[in-house]
This record gives C-alpha cells, sequence and structure tokens, in this order.
C-alpha cells in the first residue's frame, strides 16, 4: 500500500520544492555543461595543444595509478576491517580506530611527510648515512604517489567494509562452515559475495578521490590528468586547452561511476534470514595471531605512525622554528569558517532535493536527484575551471570568496545529499501516518517528526562536508580571492618552495581540526550513508 508522504495534500510546497531542487540540479551540472561546450568546441589549434599521444598516455597513467590504489586500499581496508570484527585480534577497537585516523591526513600532506621520510636528503637518509648508504631508492613516480594515495583513502574501504561484514547473516557462514568448509572458503564463497556492494561502493570513494587528486602526485611527480589540466591552465592560461584534458577527466570519472553502478548492481544485497541480528561467532585465529598483529602493526606504522611522526619531528625541532611561530591562525580560522559555511551551504541546497526525492516518488523528481549526484564524478579541479569561465564574465564573481564557497558546494553536495536520503528513507512512514491523524499538517510533521529523526544523517552530512572543504586544495588554489589562504594552500606554497619543514605546523593543525570530525564519522558510520549515493 502506498504511503502519502508529507505534503500530499498542499500543491504549493511540492512547486517550491520542486523549484529550489531544479536551481541545486542546475547548478550541480553546471560545470559539466560547460566542460562540454568549451571541449566539443575547441578548435584546431587548441586541439595541437593536446596531442592525442599525450592524453592517451595521461589517460593510461592515471588509470593504472587509480587501478593499484584501488586495489591495495581494498587488499588493506577489507583484511583490517575482517581482522577487527571478525577474528579474535588482541585489542581490536585499538587496531579499528588505528585504521580509521588515515583519513584526517589529506593526500598532499601524506606525500609530504612520505618525501620527508623516505626521499632525498630525509630522515631515513640522514639516519643511514653514518652507516655509509649514500643514496635511497627513488621515492619519486608511481611508486611514491600509490603509498601517498593509498595512505589516505584505505580507511575508506576499512569503514564501508567494517559495516558490511557486522550485517552478513551468520546463519549462512555457519551452514556453509557445517558443510566442511574451511574459513577461507567461507569467505571466499559466502562472505565476499555478500560485502561485494561494500567493496564496489568503497572501490568508487577511493577511485575518485585519486582521479581528483592533485597534491599527492605533484609532490610525488607523476603526470596524470589533474595535473595536467592546472599545469596547463598555470603556465598557459590557456582554458580551452585545459577543459579538454578536463572533459577526458570527467569522462575517466564518469566510467568509473557506471562500472561500479554495474558491478553493485548484479551483487546480492538481501539477506535471507532475520538470523544476522544475532552475535557473529569470531574466528580463531590461533598460530596467526601473531602474524595478524604484525600485519597490523605494519600497516599502522607505514601509514598513520610514520607520516604522523615526521611532521612532530619537523613542528618540535627548534633549529627549524617553533610550533607557534610556524601557524598562522588567522589562516586556520579562515579554513573553519569558509568550511562552515560551504558544510551549511550544501545541506540548504540539497534539502529540497532530498525532501522532494523522498516525498514525491515521481520521474522528475528521480531525475532531479541523479543530476545532483553529478559532482560525484566532476573532480575539483573541472569545478574550478569551469566557475572561472563564469567568473571573468561576471566581475563581482571573479576571485571572490562566494564563488569560492559555490565551488565548495557543487563539488560536495553529494556527500550532503547521500547522508540526508539514506536517514529519511530510514524514516518508518507509519510514524507520518500518526502525526497527520492528530491533525499535524505537512510542514509541522516535517518539523516535529522528520526532522528530529533525520538529524543524525544531517549532521552527517555536515561533517561530511566540513571535512572534504578542509582538505581541499586544487579548486582552493584556482578560485581563492587574492590574498585568501587555507591551511591547504598554505602547506602548498610552503612545500612548493621546498620548505617541507615550514609546512609541518600548517598540516598537523590540519589534521587536528579534521581528527574529530573523523571519530564522528566513524561513530555514526557515515560512510554508509556517503557510499549509498
Amino acid at each position: 500500500m502506498a504511503v502519502a508522504r508529507p505534503g500530499g495534500g498542499h500543491r504549493r510546497a511540492p512547486y517550491l520544492l520542486g523549484a529550489l531542487a531544479t536551481l541545486t540540479a542546475v547548478a550541480a551540472v553546471l560545470p559539466v555543461v560547460y566542460l562540454l561546450i568549451r571541449g566539443l568546441g575547441a578548435d584546431a589549434e587548441t586541439r595541437a595543444a593536446v596531442p592525442v599521444g599525450t592524453l592517451l598516455r595521461l589517460t593510461w597513467q592515471t588509470a593504472l595509478l587509480t587501478a593499484g590504489v584501488v586495489a591495495s586500499s581494498l587488499v588493506i581496508g577489507t583484511t583490517l576491517a575482517w581482522l577487527t570484527v571478525r577474528s579474535d585480534l588482541p585489542a581490536r577497537r585499538a587496531w579499528a580506530t588505528a585504521a580509521t585516523l588515515p583519513l584526517v591526513i589529506p593526500s598532499y600532506v601524506a606525500a609530504l611527510a612520505l618525501l620527508g621520510a623516505l626521499g632525498p636528503r630525509g630522515l631515513l637518509q640522514e639516519a643511514l648515512e653514518p652507516l655509509g648508504v649514500e643514496r635511497l631508492p627513488e621515492v619519486y613516480g608511481y611508486a611514491g604517489a600509490l603509498l601517498a594515495l593509498t595512505l589516505s583513502t584505505f580507511p575508506y574501504v576499512f569503514l564501508v567494509t567494517s559495516a558490511a561484514l557486522r550485517g552478513v547473516d551468520p546463519s549462512v557462514e555457519e551452514a556453509a562452515r557445517g558443510l566442511g568448509r574451511s574459513p577461507v572458503g567461507v569467505f571466499r564463497s559466502v562472505t565476499l559475495p555478500s560485502i561485494r556492494p561494500a567493496l564496489a561502493a568503497s572501490s568508487l570513494l577511493v577511485a575518485l578521490y585519486v582521479l581528483a587528486d592533485f597534491g599527492a602526485v605533484s609532490l610525488m611527480q607523476y603526470p596524470t590528468l589533474s595535473r595536467a589540466v592546472y599545469l596547463q591552465y598555470e603556465s598557459l592560461l590557456d582554458r580551452s586547452s585545459a577543459a579538454l584534458v578536463a572533459l577526458v577527466l570527467v569522462a575517466l570519472s564518469t566510467v568509473v561511476v557506471l562500472l561500479e553502478s554495474r558491478v553493485r548492481g548484479s551483487a546480492p544485497v538481501h539477506r535471507v534470514s532475520p538470523g544476522a541480528g544475532r552475535r557473529t561467532p569470531v574466528v580463531r585465529l590461533g598460530r596467526w595471531k601473531t602474524a595478524a598483529l604484525g600485519a597490523c602493526g605494519l600497516v599502522v606504522g607505514l601509514l598513520l605512525v610514520l607520516p604522523l611522526g615526521v611532521l612532530v619531528w619537523w613542528a618540535l625541532d627548534d633549529a627549524r622554528g617553533a610550533f607557534g611561530q610556524g601557524v598562522d591562525w588567522d589562516v586556520a580560522a579562515d579554513t573553519v569558517g569558509v568550511s562552515a559555511v560551504a558544510a551549511v551551504c550544501s545541506l540548504l541546497a540539497v534539502l529540497p532535493v532530498a525532501v522532494l526525492a523522498w516525498s514525491r516518488r515521481t520521474r522528475f523528481a528521480r531525475l532531479l536527484e541523479r543530476l545532483t549526484y553529478v559532482p560525484n564524478a566532476v573532480p575539483g579541479i573541472a569545478v574550478a575551471l569551469a566557475l572561472v569561465f563564469f567568473g571573468v564574465r561576471f566581475e563581482a564573481l571573479y576571485q571572490s570568496l562566494a564563488l569560492l564557497v559555490f565551488a565548495y558546494v557543487v563539488r560536495f553536495m553529494p556527500q550532503a545529499l547521500a547522508a540526508t536520503r539514506s536517514s529519511l528513507e530510514a524514516i518508518d512512514p507509519r510514524l507520518l501516518d500518526a502525526s497527520r491523524s492528530l491533525g499535524r499538517g505537512p510542514a509541522r510533521t516535517l518539523a516535529t517528526v522528520v526532522a528530529p529523526l533525520a538529524r543524525p544523517g544531517v549532521l552527517a552530512g555536515i561533517a561530511l562536508v566540513f571535512l572534504s572543504t578542509l582538505k581541499e586544495l586544487p579548486a582552493t588554489l584556482i578560485l581563492r580571492p587574492t590574498g585568501f589562504d587555507t591551511l591547504a594552500t598554505r602547506i602548498w606554497s610552503d612545500t612548493a618552495l621546498g620548505d617541507y619543514a615550514a609546512a609541518a605546523p600548517s598540516a598537523l593543525l590540519l589534521v587536528a581540526l579534521a581528527t574529530p570530525f573523523v571519530v564522528l564519522l566513524a561513530s555514526r558510520r557515515a560512510w554508509e550513508l556517503g557510499a549509498a549515493g
């Protein structure tokens, strides 16, 4: 039986929601429309500036890095998730927390720390010089970019997969074990197919992160499409050729999104019995316990302790400046302020879309919702490039804080929408019927019933956007007003000058600001909500 939703008996409310949701959807697709017009309409001279061979090589190198990071993140994240959720690993909760914390480290900070530890004249090189080691293997290139991006992305896989493992029906696994299958056989034949949608969703998050990354690949000197877009724009100020490269990047991101949708759509997602509510049996590691602890220690040591240790070492080194002198607190305040504004504006932008799609099961509402998810496939540097086009035509907007906030909203509104929509879908429709039976109208029902129940998802969406804006780099570099800095751009400026130690205090402060939000999101399982988009 169909359930009436709030607003069902009032015509003006849906019209207003529809108008506001349409504006949000238009803003979401604006960058893609610009890139299509600018890229497909490029003249022969513009196309000659970006040879097909160069585009193919950059596309291959970008795809190769994306595949490598996705594969390594899947291996690390899934292994840690299984150990902390399903095994008798000692101190499982502590290991789970440690596996989540690398999310606070942006990829460019990870690359900075890895270069400081393992690069030329890095801390490891200095420590080994007395032993006669004059030069370490090169960390630049594919290997360095792979390590830095894996550090920043494997927690996505860990969080989403951990939640999926908790939801697997234990009775099916017990039946497989009863048929004589080994723990490995049960995982391959029962558990892995059950968590495939989660693996696909987390792989999408990782892949889009890598495709959008600019800072890590630039520091590691690895050529990708995102880096080429920035270099094309920065060195030549040629927006047409930069738009052409950005269009290829968007196309590659779209392929990744469609591939994930196909994989997730063919995977089983429903439980076959109510037994999943029971406590899942713990697998005893036995003689493998020491190896498991060693693997967890290696991952946490290399991907969390090492980068943070390098930053702390630099920040506390008196010869390179004290921590309090290395941080511009005005820049930190500006970073928090603009991130908070972007988070609130993102929520306000997606609320009409979320409520309309939830309350009105129409094709138009579904279309608007899907259009609002389009920025998922548009890297930040492509969004920024599109908005430069509009900014230069309206001088009041060009290099304004409003345009920068608008870029953040467009870039990260899918995160706010996914969290809000998932929270709305969890509301029992019978509560709405009960509210209406007590004489409450649609507006009052939304305010007194829907809003309180949807609040966890709304807060998760705000936290997601705040955290993403806090760490965002390429769009900020292109669109920021003259004289306006964030912690991300300050870190980038110092590293561009080769002064890694000067960047350490700002990097540590950025990590400290991000940590509470990562802990909040992990505790609320908001990454499940984010993956729903």
